[in-house]
């Protein structure tokens, strides 16, 4: 079968919509449009029905509530709802101590940040080489004064699994709110907020083939009850934490996501995915030399391939493989071009950062497109090697670290 380029493979950063879940949104956005919030005609009645079954099948997919699910625009939200509204809602009688990973994703990282120009302290986990935090280290950083705790299932770049129940446990025992970053986590792997121990939980539709633009909070109403501080205001919708007109057409979208993302955890789709994960990892490593998987082998998404292919830059990499969708791990900025901040938590070095690059399979990849791929990939680095002096350096055996280069 002929592949049609150009193909994707970055997953992570977003999924196409499944044409499922169009279908099951096209009617909201032309005959179903009411509404959700007016209770005194049909057109508000039928919208708030899609969004009643849209919280069910999202609550499903996470073993929670449907009173549990709050909507929101998108995982930032509600990763920010979740730390700075949970922050600021218990600092009153607790204390302004909260703690979070090096590692996480911006929209914790920042979230912490925004906390401590507000007088809180926040600790940052170091993880080690493999970027695995452990619960030992969680318990030890947590004080009288600790209010919440954030620590994401499955990070955004390399793929690596937290031991979120056992963190939560922790957190648990010690009275301290647990939130924790589902996005990358959801619809991947089995997700239940009662077996994981959290008390707040974000996912996005997009990273599960839905809709832009539509996320959600889990917000735990066993005993004791947690309370959270809402950031938008006006019309006190979901239970007054997130105002704002519901967006109906996502939402019954983002349920649908939700309903497929449980059928490939049980169908054999998420194993279909790590065996194609899995053959371009071995066949790489076949064909050539100076590989390196970034993170955890055996604790990561089944979707995630991070390596860092020694001495081929990153970005002169995707430049050489233009119809394969992928994301390196540099990050252009407007003064420079930094190596990615998660790699350099685990320890890989600048020059080995630069030169990582992230494939993320999907629901839509196909044993075809990942042929095509790794053919490209190594007939890439080959020439790119070829045409570096320090490849051929290292090929007549001369130790590049040991060399003093002079500054002119």
């Amino acid at each position: 079968m002929a592949v049609e380029l150009p193909i994707y493979l970055d997953n992570h950063a977003t999924t196409p919509l499944d044409p499922r879940v169009l279908e099951a949104m096209l009617p909201y956005m032309t005959k179903v449009f009411g509404n959700a919030s007016s209770r005194n005609h049909s057109f508000g009645w039928a919208a708030g029905e899609g969004v009643n079954a849209a919280r069910e099948q999202v609550a499903k997919l996470i073993g929670a509530s449907s009173k549990e699910i709050i909507w929101t625009s998108g995982a930032t939200e509600s990763n920010n709802l979740a730390i700075i509204g949970g922050a600021r809602f218990n600092a009153r009688k607790k204390g302004k101590h909260v703690i979070t990973v090096l590692t996480e994703h911006k929209a914790t990282l920042d979230s912490a940040h925004q906390l401590e120009k507000e007088g809180f302290e926040v600790t940052f986990l170091e993880v080690d080489d493999q970027g695995l935090v452990t619960p030992e280290q969680v318990a030890a950083a947590i004080r009288e004064d600790t209010v919440l705790v954030s620590v994401m299932y499955a990070n955004n770049e390399i793929g690596v699994i937290q031991p979120i129940s056992e963190i939560g446990a922790v957190c648990r025992e010690k009275g301290v709110i647990f939130h924790c970053d589902a996005v990358q986590a959801t619809g991947k792997i089995p997700v239940n907020v009662a077996d994981l121990n959290v008390d707040l939980l974000s996912i996005s539709a997009h990273k599960m083939y839905g809709p832009k633009g539509i996320g959600a909070l889990y917000v735990r109403r066993g005993r004791p009850r947690i309370r959270i501080e809402p950031l938008i205001f006006g019309g006190g919708h979901e239970r007054g934490l997130r105002s704002g007109t519901l967006a109906v057409h996502q939402i019954v979208g983002f349920g649908k996501a939700a309903e497929l993302a449980m059928d490939d955890l049980v169908s054999g789709e998420i194993e279909r995915v790590r065996g194609m994960r899995d053959r371009m990892w071995t066949t790489l490593q076949e064909n050539l030399d100076e590989l390196y998987l970034n993170g955890s082998e055996t604790n990561r998404l089944p979707n995630n391939l991070n390596v860092s292919f020694a001495y081929v830059e990153g970005e002169a990499m995707m430049m050489a493989i233009k119809d394969i969708a992928v994301s390196s791990g540099s990050a252009c900025t407007s003064a420079s071009l930094e190596p990615s901040y998660v790699l350099r938590a685990l320890g890989v070095d600048v020059e080995l950062a630069h030169t990582s690059i992230r494939f993320g399979l999907g629901r839509f990849t196909t044993d075809e497109e990942i042929d095509y791929a790794i053919a490209e990939v190594i007939t890439a680095v080959n020439k790119l090697r070829d045409m570096s002096p320090l490849w051929e350096m290292v090929q007549d055996g001369i130790d590049i670290k040991s060399i003093q280069w002079e500054a002119h």
